[in-house]
């Protein structure tokens, strides 16, 4: 498995990590037989970035993860969860941050977490459920870094999801190692491409998260599962989520991806998951993706994609051309 370095951070991840995401579902509704065979293929692999939250699974995900982990007991793997602030968490942040990593912590039977990342939208103004790129700069990152000294967390992180300008701000502040950064082919604006494609434009955030030094997590690499190019959802699959910056609708997305079936009629891909994998990839400041997962075939699937390497050139024009299709 190639590993990449992750930013600044001297980690060394996979570029292919494991999401225990409540979308695809394996690690939070699936048998407890097949997640342990998963999570030990993917540890024979090379897999080493394990990704969880409080979130998902009400922590079930986090406590699965825990409890497949101190079964295997792997000599070396990088494990990362978030907290997600309530309103009336910003009142005393500090506290608030702390209460949900012990609760992880206990969950995940670990000392403490390779990561923690932040997982509320980032908004200009915040208010509600979002949080100000102030507030983040101000009390999130204090109380990150207290964690950090108290040996509870190694590196910081933030999601990288809500206004633009916002997100741009905080990565620019420099505060956090690790940023997860949506980052797909309905979607390749994080990049600068922007080849008149609807939805959110990201503007070159993959630019700042390199010149701040900030290690990568591509998510939303099969944008839900719209990236299948099926709008049918495994048993345990979640219900189809909310599109994440590339288009009003599940339905849409999957419209979208549809018009770049000719990837696999054409012969540059298997598949259309397998084109999204390899196309996320292949962007120099990914140092590892996410894909969710209800299954242990669709786990295998993503690790042949990866293993096939990024997208040649041919497939980059051919997508540009049904990206610009889309208009």
């Amino acid at each position: 498995m190639e590993t990449r370095a992750f930013g600044r951070t001297g980690l060394k991840t996979s570029i292919l990590g494991f999401g225990c995401g409540a979308v695809g579902g394996l690690m939070v509704r699936g048998a407890p037989g097949d997640q342990e065979r998963t999570v030990t293929e993917a540890l024979d692999a090379g897999i080493n970035y394990f990704d969880t939250a409080p979130l998902y699974g009400n922590g079930q995900s986090e406590t699965n993860l825990g409890r497949i982990l101190q079964a295997l007991k792997p000599a070396s793997v990088i494990v990362g969860t978030k907290v997600r602030l309530r309103p009336q968490d910003l009142t005393d942040v500090r506290a608030a941050v702390a209460a949900s990593l012990d609760a992880s912590l206990a969950r995940l039977g670990l000392d403490r977490v390779d990561i923690l990342h932040l997982h509320n939208v980032i908004t200009t103004e915040g208010g509600g459920e979002s949080i100000s790129a102030r507030q983040v700069v101000d009390d999130v990152v204090p109380a990150f870094d207290a964690l950090r000294q108290a040996g509870k967390i190694r590196f910081t992180g933030v999601t990288a999801v809500g206004d633009t300008a916002a997100l741009h701000q905080v990565v620019d502040a420099g505060g956090f190692g690790s940023a997860q950064v949506v980052y797909n082919m309905l979607n390749p604006s994080a990049s600068g491409a922007r080849p008149g494609l609807p939805g959110q434009d990201y503007a070159a955030l993959l630019d700042r998260t390199r010149a701040a030094g900030t290690g990568v997590v591509g998510i939303r690499v099969l944008a839900g599962g719209a990236l299948s190019g099926s709008a049918d959802r495994h048993p345990i699959a979640g219900a189809p989520p909310a599109p994440i910056g590339s288009a009003a609708s599940y339905a849409l997305d999957v419209e979208h991806a549809r018009r770049m079936l000719p990837l696999v009629e054409e012969g540059y891909a298997e598949s259309l998951a397998e084109a999204a994998v390899r196309f996320a990839i292949g962007h120099p400041a990914i140092g590892t993706i996410l894909v969710g997962m209800a299954t242990p075939d669709q786990f295998r699937q993503s690790l042949a994609a990866v293993r096939k390497g990024p997208l040649p050139d041919a497939a980059l024009k051919r997508l540009a051309e049904l990206q610009a299709d889309r208009m």
